[in-house]
């Protein structure tokens, strides 16, 4: 595998890069991506079509697996002494504790105490892991943590997204998935926000199961690769599958349907969970799987994603999965289409290349 990564570049015309999202949610258009090993042919084959055709692009048996996390305000500003602190927060840590990124950090310390105006809430720097990293402790949990973010916080939107006076009201519903139920995510699981009732319904109606897990998607989601692949870090993210659904994947597999991921999230989770043999075993703590173009995937057979940024881990991932020229020329087609990019954007469904 070479670690050049302009192998994983590619140009992005501006205009390309939803700002909204479609309405309904499964007008969105929907790339089908066929690897050349599956179609017999020297390139992959193509086909457009929308989110609510999902039904006919899947088989009877498959089983659907998309992430239930729910976003939470994590962007907020803070104050030590005269100077301001721009806090993002990460992911939760053992017994409370948080993992953030903050602008303006170069002089927090440990035992720093971060006030925000004209609230009660303080919190309390414990490290600086340089370059931005933090980890803190606020002096409320639970319940009353969460009504200080609603207070306090708003959405972390990906910076593409251009809100210059701050996430809308329009945003609080559109950054949410069908399938949100445990908040504890910075960043939305994007696949996910297509989907609506009636498509559900379809999948249902054709025979095509659907399970959730949950993997509370980080901050770090949004950081590009800055040095060499071999030297990029990813950061972790927090994760939970259940036994049952954990039994109900493998019978799925055991039967002959195939695991359709709902979002790279949905996949890197399964992947970590998945042992030598495909088999998915229950799971609950942090994964910072790196997915990259030379990995063998051993649990998931398709899927479901948006259109990624040039040089992230998100790209090197897809292009693991169904190869790197495909998806560079998938990538191309796109563009020419006029398919629309990023969180709010289109989507594609990738075929595994065997």
């Amino acid at each position: 595998m070479t670690d050049e990564l302009s192998l994983y570049d590619f140009t992005l015309p501006r205009d390309s890069i939803a700002i909204e999202p479609a309405r309904p949610r499964d007008a969105a258009r929907l790339l089908h991506v066929m690897p050349p090993a599956l179609t017999g042919t020297k390139q992959a084959r193509l086909t457009l079509h929308h989110i609510h055709n999902l039904p006919d692009l899947l088989k009877e048996g498959d089983l659907l697996i998309a992430n239930n996390t729910e976003v939470i305000p994590a962007k907020m500003e803070a104050r030590r002494g005269e100077a301001r602190i721009g806090i993002t927060l990460d992911r939760i840590l053992p017994e409370g504790q948080w993992h953030a990124l903050a602008r303006n950090a170069r002089k927090l310390r440990p035992h720093d105490t971060l006030h925000f105006e004209n609230d009660p809430v303080t919190a309390t720097i414990l490290t600086n892991e340089g370059d931005g990293a933090i980890t803190l402790r606020f002096s409320v949990e639970g319940d009353a943590f969460d009504r200080f973010l609603e207070r306090r916080a708003a959405l972390a939107l990906p910076p593409y997204i251009a809100r210059p006076h701050g996430p809308t009201e329009a945003d609080a519903h559109d950054y949410r998935t069908i399938f949100s139920r445990f908040r504890g995510a910075v960043a939305a699981p994007t696949a996910g926000l297509h989907f609506t009732n009636d498509v559900l319904k379809a999948l249902t109606a054709k025979g095509i199961a659907q399970e959730t897990l949950t993997l509370h998607v980080g901050a770090g989601t949004f950081l590009p690769v800055r040095s060499s692949i071999a030297e990029h870090k990813m950061h972790a993210e927090w994760g939970h599958i259940t036994p049952e659904t954990a039994q109900r994947i493998n019978e799925t597999r055991a039967r002959g349907g195939r695991i359709v991921a709902v979002g790279t999230t949905s996949l890197r989770l399964l992947e970590s969970a998945a042992d030598e043999h495909g088999l998915i075993h229950p799971w609950q703590g942090e994964t910072s799987i790196f997915i990259k173009p030379g990995y063998r995937f051993r649990a998931v057979d398709a899927l479901l994603t948006n259109f990624h940024l040039p040089r992230s881990t998100l790209f090197m991932l897809v292009c693991a999965f169904a190869g790197t020229d495909t998806m560079r020329h998938a990538y191309h087609y796109a563009i020419t289409e006029g398919l629309r990019f990023y969180s709010y954007g289109d989507a594609c469904l990738l075929e595994r290349t065997p």
